[in-house]
């Protein structure tokens, strides 16, 4: 069942923009905005992929995102909607663009099979893995779709 955000930005087409509260974060890369006069809706973070929770560096990246956005004004620009009916967006608090953040902080991957050559990312990831930050400290990371997905 698609959620009344997903349906207020995701129709008739994609790259709308819409601004609201973030008023839950589930991980380090979903949120839940509460846009006025509407139902609150979850909301994927486009082109990145953070650790699960049960995953290292999971609690530390769902702290990060968080500390960037609860409690404040997100403007987001839905580009789809996944499988699970979430708007994915480009996620902007208090003018902050957090999908990068994160990736900078080295608390999320780029998450390639998504990120159509977005430049920007993968030069964070880039620095981000250089500088040994976060989840770039442990020599072999494991990438959340292959800790979901294991061979």
């Amino acid at each position: 069942m698609l959620n009344a955000l997903v349906l207020a930005l995701a129709v008739p087409a994609y790259a709308q923009t819409q601004s609201g509260r973030v008023v839950g974060i589930s991980d380090g890369d979903t949120l839940t905005l509460r846009i006025e006069g509407q139902p609150q809706g979850r909301v994927r973070l486009s082109a990145i992929d953070a650790p699960e929770k049960r995953q290292a560096f999971g609690t530390r990246a769902k702290e990060a995102l968080s500390d960037l956005c609860f409690g404040k004004i997100a403007t987001v620009e839905v580009v789809d909607t996944d499988r699970y009916g979430r708007a994915v967006a480009d996620v902007w608090c208090d003018g902050t663009y957090a999908n990068e953040v994160m990736v900078e902080q080295g608390l999320a991957w780029v998450y390639r099979r998504y990120a159509n050559g977005r430049v920007d990312l993968y030069a964070a990831e880039a620095a981000a893995r250089a500088a040994g930050r976060g989840l770039w400290a442990d020599p072999a990371p494991t990438p959340p779709w292959e800790f979901r997905h294991p061979k």
